[in-house]
């Protein structure tokens, strides 16, 4: 087998700042990458890299650099890439210690591209900011005031801002009028932490919004840390019709979108980009996923444009490429794209659109290749199995790590596919083994790997735990059977209700540290307008 080819810093320092295009991918799990990765380094890991490199890397021949910290990560990552028919794949000099070796900048946590871009907005427009404690003496005071959370709707359902209104961010300038129809009236965004509200703030200013409108400082994060409580489980969202007739925010935003130098096309054009094997195309669909569903044009992934903003490296890895958006109202598309130029990224808005080209309707389906043949059985003829101690059939639970504690098939194990020859060996003997996940669409690509390690027959649970759900097959819960560290995803310290304080507040001071990395890192070509 040849030897795989290695880039040196230099090398993809010199790709990011030309802007030539370069998938710089980090391998491992999520929560080792968030300790510590290079800027632009996206996180693919090794255990999905068939569900994800279709979508995330639709050009067959990207230069393609695949990061790891010393695991072998990434050499397993390349003879992947390349049996899925990649042609330009090559390892990172040395790993991350040999990015640091040769003095390039480390972050912490996930998304920090976008994230460190929303601190130098701040710290370039002096976004308009309150303190939890100011935003909560307001609202006591009975003053005109509405305030609208700018996260996924799931996300606001977890925790709110009491009397908070779901708008998730791309959806702020296009409702924002209906929702706040008299200018006196002062608008408060938030998010959990900043960037959502720094972002979502500042595209209420450059929209021209005539009410009084503010960030409120450190999102529920900053809230919770004053010692006012939050809501749970509310349901205010934003009327479909809000906004969508309102000429003036039309306007602005194509304005806004003018003034960051985002550019024009058709649907046509987009199509033969995304045809193109020498230059990659994304392009996305910012409407609601509802909106998606319903009907949408064909070969454009459904990217709500508050979260492509929010996590733009997970959704366009490929840096240097270009990146077309499509609405249907004329806001949306421009002001998100308004965001991503300003983040030194080619993007195009649709101009030419009509309801007749939404001919597809569903959720993205998401091209992968075809796993090899594994026999399968059904959730039922499991139960009888397990039921039968003689049997000595281990399941083994490829799922999230945190889907795997609501609820597993009892006795499976969860395990990290990328760990498995590390992890296997531990687990009871067995005389055949049983894979799954949520769908068994992973377990499918992991079975292989299983009866290499073991040597032992393995079968694919038909459906997955849904499957096994829907027979009506009991659960077990909490974080039992976990062969592996729970690696597969970082805690953020913005989710949920329990994380320490200490670890909030740790959080806001790395946000706002995050200006003087992106200085002394020096690849981002961040602007403001």
């Amino acid at each position: 087998m040849s030897a795989i080819p290695q880039r040196s810093f230099n090398d993809v320092r010199d790709a990011l700042l030309s802007k030539r295009e370069i998938a710089f991918l980090d391998v491992r799990e999520e929560d080792p990458h968030a300790q510590r990765h290079p800027l632009f380094a996206a996180n693919l890991s090794l255990s999905k890299i068939e569900l994800e490199a279709f979508t995330k890397l639709p050009r067959k021949s990207v230069p393609i650099v695949l990061l790891d910290d010393g695991e072998g990560l990434a050499k397993r990552a390349a003879r992947r890439f390349e049996e899925l028919g990649y042609t330009d794949v090559a390892l990172f000099e040395g790993g991350l210690k040999g990015w640091e070796r040769a003095g390039g900048e480390v972050f912490r946590d996930v998304n920090v591209p976008s994230k460190a871009f929303g601190e130098f907005v701040e710290a370039k427009r002096h976004t308009p900011a309150l303190s939890a404690e100011a935003v909560d003496a307001l609202l006591k005071s009975g003053e005109d005031v509405v305030v609208l959370d700018a996260r996924r709707y799931d996300e606001y359902q977890t925790m709110n801002i009491p009397g908070s209104i779901s708008v998730p961010g791309a959806e702020l300038v296009l409702r924002a009028r209906a929702l706040a129809p008299d200018p006196k009236t002062r608008v408060i965004v938030n998010c959990a932490g900043r960037t959502r509200s720094i972002i979502g703030t500042q595209s209420l200013v450059n929209a021209g919004l005539p009410n009084p409108v503010a960030a409120l400082r450190n999102g529920t994060i900053g809230w919770l840390l004053a010692g006012q409580s939050l809501a749970h489980g509310s349901a205010r969202q934003f009327a479909t019709d809000d906004g969508r007739s309102d000429a003036a925010s039309r306007e602005s935003a194509r304005a806004v979108a003018d003034r960051a130098g985002v550019k024009r096309t058709t649907l046509a054009e987009a199509k033969r980009w995304a045809d193109d094997a020498e230059h990659t195309t994304y392009r996305f669909d910012v409407r609601t996923p509802a909106e998606y569903e319903h009907a949408h044009a064909a070969g454009f992934q459904g990217a709500p444009g508050g979260q492509l903003v929010q996590e733009t490296e997970m959704f366009a890895p490929v840096r240097g490429a270009r990146v077309v958006l499509f609405d249907d109202d004329g806001v949306r598309a421009n002001m998100s794209a308004s965001w991503l130029a300003q983040m030194n990224i080619d993007v195009y808005v649709i101009d030419d659109a009509t309801s007749a080209d939404l001919a597809e309707q569903g959720p993205w389906r998401v091209a992968k290749p075809l796993p090899a043949a594994t026999p399968t059985i059904s959730a039922n003829e499991l139960a009888a199995l397990l039921d039968d101690p003689a049997s000595q059939t281990v399941v083994l639970d490829f799922t999230a790590s945190a889907n795997h504690v609501k609820g597993h098939i009892p006795g499976a194990w969860w395990t990290v596919r990328s760990r498995l020859a590390l992890d296997l060996p531990a687990l009871p003997d067995a005389k055949q083994y049983v894979v799954t996940c949520g769908s068994s669409a992973l377990a499918a690509f992991a079975a292989p790997e299983v009866a290499a390690l073991t040597s032992k027959p393995v079968l694919l649970l038909e459906g997955g735990t849904t499957a096994w759900t829907t027979a009506g097959l009991p659960l077990a819960k909490g974080e039992s059977h976990l062969a592996s560290p729970r690696i597969d995803r970082y805690r953020r310290p913005y989710e949920g209700t329990d994380a320490p304080h200490e670890a909030m507040n740790a959080y806001l001071e790395w946000e706002y540290g995050l200006v003087a990395q992106l200085e002394r890192d020096g690849t981002h070509g961040f602007f403001v307008i």
